[in-house]
């Protein structure tokens, strides 16, 4: 049995302020032509099953553009495939926070062969495949009691599809920059083993959880840091950057990865150090790092980070030149970031001080900890609230 796994396809996602000839904004027409550019190529693979798990639009209330060309994408797979189901699965950003709302979601059983899980968890059983897939969309872990996730005992092959993060997958730090919020799922209250595959959604990388068990990623990238996740994407378990997973159940599992062309790159250069550096050297080297890119910034979304540029130094670089270079280029942010004031910390023995946030953390990899706690998480958020707070004190 073949199927297909997309997930966290964010139609409707805005960012920036450029725009299409048409008028639409131009990362919103990039996630639509990714978007038809994944369905293209799983019509092509004809799987036996689709499954969407989650994150269909980026907001409960998506654009009329939006819910549109998702009716008719949607539309022109049932009719190309017409013996292939469709299986949706909501995740947090298509599940408002009443379900009195209504979710829109609901429109696509309009499609005949679309089947829709929005609210609560529920197993679509599919005889022709033998197959049964119990469907737990992201607001079902979020109530008092736990869904129960159980294979189907008269089913050939069980999939089982969620959205949510699963503990253990997401390097510290994604959660709080790429605004994936919710509670993690137990690995335990994921059952997985009883399943011949788990099909997530929520983390935007593609990664292999356990062999059965796999996060498609995303598309595009529709977060507002997409260089964070870019940087993640190089610790990634696959060969690829975006797209989704072809997926055979057989004797032996195989999952492969089916890259998705985009429209453009996102680049995040190697950073430079301001320290001691005048406003025309740093002009100098900010050019130098541009200039070097391959292929050009133009048209592609890039961020450059440098380090330790005082206030007065910022004012004086050349700002005509950097308006060219955002010009150029779809989206270029240069992060120019203050030196860090150092106070509240303890003096070394090389006479240099060392950080408050630097001491918490030493303290913290060095304590007992119970069991099932993860440390390095454990120590990154003890200190990013020693330093939230001497921000806010500052």
């Amino acid at each position: 049995m073949k199927l297909a796994h997309l997930a966290d396809l964010h139609l409707g996602f805005r960012q920036y302020t450029r725009q299409t000839p048409q008028g639409i904004n131009q990362r919103e027409a990039d996630v639509a032509r990714a978007f038809r550019g994944a369905l293209d190529d799983v019509i092509g693979q004809r799987p036996d099953l689709i499954i969407v798990a989650g994150d269909l639009f980026h907001s409960v209330r998506p654009t009329n553009t939006a819910i549109l060309d998702a009716f008719r994408r949607l539309q022109d797979v049932r009719a190309r495939l017409p013996d292939t189901p469709l299986v949706l699965v909501a995740g947090n950003h298509d599940t408002p926070r009443s379900a009195e709302t209504g979710s829109i979601l609901r429109l696509f059983e309009a499609i005949p062969g679309v089947h829709v899980v929005a609210y609560e968890p529920r197993r679509l059983v599919f005889p022709q495949m033998q197959t049964a897939v119990l469907c737990v969309p992201n607001g079902a872990w979020g109530g008092g009691s736990k869904p129960a996730v159980e294979p189907d005992p008269d089913a050939k092959w069980n999939v089982l599809v969620t959205h949510r993060e699963v503990e253990g997958v997401l390097p510290y730090g994604a959660s709080a920059a790429l605004s994936y919020g919710a509670p993690p799922i137990r690995r335990t209250d994921l059952n997985a083993s009883a399943f011949d595959y788990v099909a997530l959604g929520h983390y935007h990388v593609a990664t292999k959880v356990e062999p059965n068990v796999w996060y498609a990623g995303a598309l595009e990238y529709v977060t507002t840091n997409p260089w964070t996740e870019c940087r993640e994407r190089g610790a990634a378990k696959v060969v690829g950057e975006k797209g989704w997973l072809l997926v055979h159940l057989g004797a032996r599992l195989a999952v492969k990865f089916r890259p998705v062309e985009r429209a453009r790159r996102v680049i995040d250069l190697d950073p430079l150090e301001g320290t001691g550096l005048g406003a025309a050297e740093l002009d100098r080297a900010v050019a130098e790092r541009l200039n070097a890119v391959r292929g050009g910034i133009d048209a592609e979304v890039v961020r450059l980070v440098v380090y330790n540029v005082d206030r007065l130094t910022a004012r004086d670089l050349d700002h005509a030149a950097i308006r060219e270079w955002k010009a150029r280029a779809l989206h270029l942010r240069l992060d120019l970031r203050r030196p860090e004031p150092v106070r509240g910390g303890v003096l070394l023995s090389s006479g240099q001080r060392q950080t408050l946030p630097a001491l918490v953390g030493e303290y913290l990899r060095a304590r007992d900890l119970p069991p099932g706690v993860p440390r390095d998480r454990f120590v990154a958020l003890g200190t990013e609230y020693v330093t939230r707070a001497d921000r806010e004190d500052g």
